[in-house]
């Protein structure tokens, strides 16, 4: 199966070396591979030229777009961007962050993943941060979703959840509708990444409050929002996150922002949300 990766790179400098590098490496090379510098004001641009001087299959695509960074919307329109720049031949299409360290055998188990089973529309593995000296899980989400730095999609699957959203909550709606559309979503927990630079590390108050406007765009309505507010403030160990989350749910409500689902999706996606909630209460009763 032939894959192509897009990597949205904005002041990345000290990591994209080390992320091209070991993507030269794999036992299965990408067939391309477009880095997005999306205006940046190091010398990420002059590093992968580099690259791109010794691999023919890697490119580089400037894009000129604010420096202000809010999740979402940016990074996705660095990925249009490197992604209108490719043809149709491909079978798995691959978002990267321009921060990661893979291992060798990463893609091989990924397509090996899909060709198992047609019904296989993502797959992807797990970021690990550095601490103390210690690689350790980045533990921000639940195991069964994939992080949006290595997103990596069967093509008939990413044609019909409709590509990625410019929005803060497209690496989740994507998993929502795949499941909506009756795929199946992968994790593998044999495949450790490196994230070298922890996730919202830059992330602001403005970006917060995007995070509760994602929340309210993807339909869960405000008790789901309240659980999940709650659980990522805790994972964050920042409780007060919490009243941030729940004041961009309010703000986009009462500006009656627009869904990024239909009203069908987000009817299923409610569903599929307290149900697992509550396979999850079941589970935790259990092991009482």
């Amino acid at each position: 199966m032939n894959y192509y990766i897009v990597i949205p790179a904005y002041n990345e400098e000290a990591f994209i070396a080390l992320t091209l590098q070991s993507l030269v490496e794999q036992t299965v090379l990408p067939k391309k591979v477009v880095v997005v510098n999306d205006n940046s004001t190091d010398k990420t641009a002059k590093i992968v030229t580099v690259f791109t001087k010794e691999h023919s299959f890697i490119s580089l695509v400037n894009k000129t777009s604010s420096a202000v960074h809010l999740p979402g919307s940016k990074v996705i329109q660095a990925f249009h961007k490197g992604f209108e720049t490719l043809d149709n031949n491909y079978d798995i299409i691959v978002k990267l962050d321009a921060d990661l360290i893979f291992p060798s055998n990463y893609f091989e188990t990924i397509i090996k993943h899909f060709q198992s089973d047609s019904k296989v529309g993502m797959v992807g593995g797990f970021c690990y941060i550095e601490k103390n000296g210690d690689w350790i899980l980045e533990n921000l989400t639940d195991k069964d979703h994939i992080r949006g730095a290595l997103k990596a999609y069967r093509k008939e699957t990413f044609k019909q959840i409709g590509g990625l959203k410019p929005a803060m909550g497209w690496d989740t709606v994507d998993e929502l509708l795949a499941k909506f559309y009756n795929w199946k979503v992968v994790t593998d927990s044999s495949l450790i990444v490196k994230h070298l630079k922890p996730t919202g590390a830059n992330y602001n108050k403005a970006a917060r409050f995007k995070q509760g406007e994602a929340f309210y765009t993807l339909g869960y309505g405000i008790l789901i929002t309240a659980i999940a507010s709650a659980k990522l403030a805790m994972m964050k160990k920042r409780p007060l996150l919490f009243i941030d989350y729940l004041q961009g749910f309010c703000k986009a409500k009462s500006a009656q922002k627009p869904l990024l689902v239909t009203e069908e999706q987000a009817s299923f996606i409610r569903k599929y949300r307290f149900r697992k909630m509550k396979e999850k209460l079941f589970q935790k009763f259990i092991l009482l």
